[in-house]
């Protein structure tokens, strides 16, 4: 099911994550002050907006409770990514992501209405818009451009049955490698392992056979 992201700033790390999120089949709505960046974006997003995060009307009129997460992607200005996320929480948003160069300024952000602070560039960029675009994966972990390991929720049709009553491996060409119960792993499942709903799984495969599984 797709999500609805509202992105600000579209620096390096903005850019990355509004094109990742929208090739996962989300809605992305991204703003910056600066028109030839959100000209640019229009080619990746769903909708893109030339306007100043740190203006308590503008931010107003996005609606930002009505989307799932809202990133502040700014990284060359800290001030207006601290004023940002502060107008983004007032406002109403659901779940506030940030981006923050130094310990400080994670420390700031967090106080300030950020629900999640991270240090960023493209790799993370990609880590985390797999973990808040595809429902159900709590995190992810890249190997090459093709395969990944992905921590993540037993889907609900396969909880009371067992690794080969799902046929995981011929049917998704994912391979379980490991069982997650109370912080405690299980390395390596038999065939016969029954699954339950409070536990996670860490799966290798590529990224649409994730996609198809997770369904």
């Amino acid at each position: 099911m797709a999500r609805s992201f509202l992105i600000v700033g579209l620096g390096r790390f903005g850019k990355h994550m509004a094109k990742s999120l929208t090739k996962q089949g989300n809605e992305v709505l991204a703003i910056d002050i600066n028109e030839d960046r959100v000209n640019s974006a229009l080619k990746y997003v769903t909708d893109a907006q030339i306007g100043d995060a740190t203006d308590p009307q503008f931010i107003a009129e996005l609606g930002v409770n009505n989307f799932d997460v809202c990133i502040v992607a700014i990284g060359d200005n800290f001030q207006s990514s601290l004023e940002s996320t502060c107008l983004l929480k007032e406002s109403g948003a659901k779940y506030v992501f940030a981006r923050a160069n130094r310990d400080i300024h994670k420390k700031f952000l967090l106080r300030n209405g950020a629900d999640e602070v991270i240090y960023a560039e493209r790799e993370t960029a990609e880590r985390f818009a797999m973990r808040f675009g595809l429902k159900g994966i709590s995190d992810y972990f890249k190997l090459n451009d093709e395969y990944a390991i992905y921590e993540i929720a037993v889907p609900e049709s396969w909880v009371g049955k067992t690794i080969v009553e799902k046929n995981v491996r011929q049917k998704f060409n994912v391979n379980v490698l490991a069982i997650k119960h109370d912080g405690i792993f299980d390395a390596l499942p038999g065939p016969d392992h029954l699954f339950t709903a409070n536990e996670k799984l860490l799966v290798l495969g590529n990224r649409e056979s994730i996609q198809k599984m997770m369904k």
